[in-house]
């Protein structure tokens, strides 16, 4: 039940859902007074959600920063938060926008960093169907001549609070020693820190796919641009999340 709500709850926390709404308010209203109030509204958060400075100046409170790492062979395992892969058009497994999660996590085991690599993440859809993201990336990684004994698949999570719970259990299994290496998206680190801590599994943040630039003052950073919505809308839905999550 609360993977179904956490993922209706979606719709109605989306910087344009609320755009839109005060949007269509001013269009409906009868009051003068009213329907002015809702178009300023709506204009003031259009221009909030689509500009870069503000956005970059969140992110740099928000985003984890990463814990230097000890030598060579000093971590037993990544921890590698699925997110990154999914079915293309024709039903075929894909990399996505944040692919940068994989790439990570190969190189700290292609280094030495760690031992092992802990792939985990299942189907998160609503009607999920055949795909379970894992175990197509365990394809990709031996494919990549990855040995097999350094590969572990966790493809039952829906969510980070799953992929905590399911993780440490295998972890548990294969007698592998904390700290764990936690790689997932710089927006998706806190969340995944608080998530993991509750479930006393021992990791150290190392994120990745940072999505925003430097937040300089640059005249460029202060011309609105809609893909910051789009960004907008991914820290929205890990600041409720924390929220929520730290009530459980």
């Amino acid at each position: 039940m609360y993977f179904i709500f956490s993922k209706l709850l979606l719709i109605f926390i989306l910087p344009l859902t609320w755009i839109l709404v005060f949007l269509i308010a001013a269009l409906m209203v009868k009051k003068t007074k009213q329907k002015r109030q809702s178009l300023i509204i709506s204009i003031v958060l259009l221009l909030l959600f689509t500009n870069p400075f503000i956005l970059d100046q969140y992110a740099k409170y928000w985003d984890i920063k990463p814990v230097p790492l000890k030598n060579k062979g000093s971590y037993s395992c990544a921890i590698v938060l699925g997110g990154f892969a999914g079915e293309d058009a024709k039903g075929n497994g894909a990399f996505n926008g944040a692919a940068d999660r994989f790439i990570q996590g190969l190189k700290l085991l292609a280094t030495g960093k760690v031992s092992h690599i802990l792939i985990s993440g299942g189907n998160g859809s609503l009607i999920p169907d055949h795909f379970e993201e894992s175990d197509w990336v365990k394809t990709q990684l031996l494919q990549l001549k990855v040995p097999d004994s350094c590969i572990l698949i966790e493809n039952r999570s829906r969510n980070t609070i799953e992929n905590a719970a399911f993780s440490k259990a295998i972890l548990i299994k294969k007698g592998l020693q904390p700290p764990y290496i936690l790689v997932t998206s710089a927006f998706h680190m806190r969340r995944s820190l608080m998530i993991f801590k509750k479930e006393k599994v021992d990791v150290l943040p190392y994120p990745c796919n940072y999505i925003v630039g430097k937040g300089d003052f640059s005249p460029g950073e202060f011309i609105p641009d809609s893909q910051v919505m789009t960004a907008w809308s991914i820290y929205t839905k890990e600041l409720v999340g924390t929220a929520v999550n730290s009530f459980k």
